[in-house]
């Protein structure tokens, strides 16, 4: 959702400068005339029989249906109340229709949707996430088009604005497969690798870029395979979005599981903070589902059917990104005679191509678009200079591999016999699965579509001799995991899950280990002092600001010269990064200017950004351990010296003034506030955060600004679902007027929770509105 902050924009300068000849209701009241019905009755064609909605205090819906048929209508009815232009952007960018309301410079974008889209057999698809996958997902349409045909006129005010209407949805609409090309990014990190490799060689990228576990990485040495440059980073990042290449801002989370040896309660408890782009509105969007088969609790994404992360009766599941890889790009030598012509074991072989029609705002006629495939997949670019196209394989070409559907199996499992049988459905994102049930027992699953691959799949590679083919896909029963384990707790925080002497191959690329190391301290100091977790213990965990990286960097300054304020300053704190702390201040700046300098001193300054993009702290600290001590602490105190004298810059003289919050916030701007009027009805913030990228309350991003983390997180209590609890932000809806845009940001801002009543008696005590939808 992302990159929908930038979409609209373009789109939103064309209006701007439209106006009215005489009075109109302001902004803020076309806003709230455009909000949907939320109380009352409202009778709607295409349901069998009465459905009731219970809103919450905190917005959350609380479906109650007869059939699954007329559950399913309704969540998509009521995504849509809240989220109809989130829903008609995430439909449109998927489908490739965004030129058509925003005009040319959408034409390859949408162009790349298309290539990306499904081709393969339906009849194995729609069943490859739950055997009623195909009804769920009409329903699901229809209820979504039930709003768009009962609002008329009365549109979100988005809509208003930009002078479009929503487009028809379509069961199809929630299988497409760019929502999850942006969950795995290895292709763009083959371009940035093969092009560190070219400037820097072999040896320096590999001590830069060390792939967890060491592997030999193929040659680069095909002339083929030359001058992998920027152009093609431009292709990539204007396929799948305004790619940032900064590990702090790629997906993350954090989740953990102890069973009820280590609990208060004797059952398990299970927390899950899933990190993605805190964006307006939310990525998140939470619902409880209840009618025969169903009653699932939890959240998911708003153009999906289900819940992706939740608990049903029985069992409790929550998600972090496990970096498999599912992407390889091969380049293809092409015919100089024909350029739709490529070279595969000892010939000439045509490209597969189709045209499609864009529509295009502003233009009479519809644009070709020519789509191209090779054996190896869609062609992503076209390099003619070179007689070279890009192609590229990845899993979402197979069966099966649209994000987060396959939890419609979940939701339902009622132990983990069944939840490793849904997992067998689990292909794209890749993730750890926690899980726990009524019974004690606990689990971790790292699943998804796995390739078999006899290279390592790190750089791009040329296969014209057709040696470099997937052998088929890891069962699920072969992936990392485990249950009931003797340490009584499991914990995965994006990082290396390898198991010792595992045999598989699954990723090279892992996020430092950080935030896991302090979970694991955590957990582990409890069971050592006897401690039993309740929720409080967990909230207050997810919240955690003590920064391991911290630690092992003060460490290396402690045995380095030196007795200036700053120093003491750093070396006397605790390291935890709370927004009030001058020493945390001090200490991003520092850590910063040390990346920075180390860097500068190893490579060319017209690569450093690149490589920058993919060196993270953890590989910065191992390095610097191994350097002559003279050489190190002249950086460490170099470094130090300049981060003080920028604090100076920043914050002034007083140190006493010095604060961590003072510099790093987070700001909730829409694209459509581009006024003083507008930014007063859709921006909010800013609200000053603790914590970085590398603690378990994780707040990471560029310039000092949060960009991503959790913007949801929750707390399952086994014993009674009743006490479970969760966070949001900024709100349930994402119509500026509504009482829930943004009533969940203060909660979110003070590290409070609400609760996620789960019985009848609880949900009715936290009603506040109730929307009765009958048949028509």
């Amino acid at each position: 959702m992302r990159r929908f902050a930038w979409i609209v924009t373009i789109a939103a300068l064309l209006v701007l400068g439209s106006g009215c000849q005489r009075a109109a209701p302001s902004l803020e009241e076309r806003a709230k005339g455009a909000l949907a019905q939320t109380k009352g009755r409202l009778p709607l064609s295409g349901l069998s029989k009465q459905v009731e909605v219970l809103r919450d205090q905190w917005g959350v819906p609380h479906i109650y249906a007869q059939s699954a048929d007329d559950l399913f209508f309704a969540q998509g009815f009521v995504a849509a109340q809240d989220r109809m232009f989130q829903l008609d952007l995430w439909r449109r960018a998927g489908a490739g229709e965004l030129a058509e309301i925003l005009g040319p410079s959408y034409i390859e974008r949408d162009r790349f949707a298309r290539l990306m889209r499904y081709r393969g057999d339906m009849q194995a698809e729609w069943p490859s996430y739950s055997p009623d996958a195909k009804a769920i997902l009409t329903s699901f349409a229809r209820g979504v088009n039930a709003f768009i045909a009962t609002s008329g006129d009365k549109l979100p005010i988005e809509f208003q604005l930009l002078g479009i209407r929503p487009g028809v949805w379509k069961p199809e609409d929630s299988l497409l497969r760019i929502a999850g090309l942006l969950m795995s990014r290895n292709a763009v990190s083959e371009v940035v690798r093969a092009q560190l490799i070219e400037r820097l060689g072999p040896e320096l990228t590999e001590a830069l870029l060390p792939p967890e576990p060491p592997v030999k990485i193929e040659s680069l040495k095909d002339p083929l395979l030359a001058g992998i440059d920027t152009s093609m980073m431009r292709t990539l990042e204007a396929a799948i979005g305004p790619a940032r290449f900064d590990e702090k801002t790629e997906p993350g989370s954090n989740n953990w599981v102890i069973d009820g040896t280590m609990s208060a309660t004797g059952k398990p408890l299970l927390a899950n903070d899933p990190h993605r782009p805190v964006v307006l509105p939310s990525l998140r969007y939470l619902a409880h589902l209840v009618a025969p088969g169903w009653n699932v609790i939890g959240s998911g994404e708003p153009a999906l059917p289900g819940i992706a992360v939740g608990h049903n009766e029985r069992i409790a599941f929550g998600f972090t990104i496990v970096p498999i890889d599912q992407e390889d790009l091969y380049v293809e030598k092409t015919n100089p005679q024909n350029p739709n012509q490529y070279r595969y074991q000892g010939q000439w072989r045509d490209m597969q191509v189709e045209h499609e029609k864009i529509s295009v705002k502003g233009r009479p006629e519809p644009v070709d678009a020519a789509l191209k495939f090779t054996v190896h997949g869609p062609v992503i670019h076209e390099d003619p200079a070179h007689n070279r196209v890009f192609a590229m394989r990845w899993v979402g070409t197979e069966p099966g591999t649209a994000g987060y559907l396959p939890s419609l199996a979940l939701d339902r499992a009622q132990n983990w016999q069944q939840a490793l049988e849904a997992l067998e459905r689990w292909k794209v994102p890749t993730e750890n699965i926690v899980y726990a049930d009524v019974d004690g027992n606990i689990g971790w699953v790292a699943a998804g579509m796995t390739p078999v691959r006899n290279w390592s799949g790190l750089v791009p590679i040329e296969d014209e001799a057709g040696k470099y083919e997937w052998k088929g896909f890891l069962p699920v029963s072969e992936h990392p995991q485990r249950y009931n384990p003797p340490e009584h707790y499991i914990a995965t925080a994006n990082h290396n899950i390898l198991p010792r002497g595992y045999r598989h191959q699954l990723g090279f690329e892992w996020t430092p280990p950080f935030r896991f190391g302090r979970i694991d301290e955590v957990l582990k100091s409890g069971i050592q002092a006897g401690k039993k977790f309740t929720i409080e213990d967990f909230e207050k965990l997810q919240h955690d600001a003590t920064s391991i990286e911290a630690r092992k960097l003060v460490e290396l300054l402690k045995v380095a010269p030196g007795s200036d304020p700053s120093r003491a300053m750093l070396t006397s704190w605790d390291c935890v990064l709370s927004k009030d702390s001058a020493a945390a201040a001090l200490y991003e700046l520092w850590v910063r200017r040390l990346k920075e300098q180390f860097l500068a001193e190893r490579v060319p300054a017209d690569v450093r950004a690149l490589a920058a993009s993919r060196f993270n702290d953890w590989t910065m600290i191992e390095l610097l351990k191994r350097e002559p001590p003279a050489k190190r602490n002249a950086l460490l105190t170099e470094a130090l010296r300049d981060a003080a004298a920028e604090a100076v810059r920043r914050m002034g003289e007083d140190v006493k003034q010095w604060r961590w919050g003072a510099l790093h916030h987070i700001r909730f701007h829409h694209p459509l506030a581009l006024d003083a009027e507008r930014r007063k009805l859709f921006d909010l913030g800013p609200v000053e955060r603790g914590g970085d990228s590398n603690t378990v309350f994780n707040t990471g991003g560029t310039g000092f600004q949060q960009t991503s983390g959790a913007s949801y997180r929750e707390i399952f209590d086994v014993a009674d679902w009743d006490r479970s609890v969760a966070t949001s932000v900024p709100g349930q809806s994402g119509q500026p007027a509504s009482p829930h845009y943004a009533d969940l940001l203060p909660l979110w801002a003070d590290g409070k929770y609400f609760p996620l009543p789960y019985t009848r008696a609880a949900v009715e005590k936290y009603t506040t509105q109730k929307l009765i939808l009958e048949p028509k």
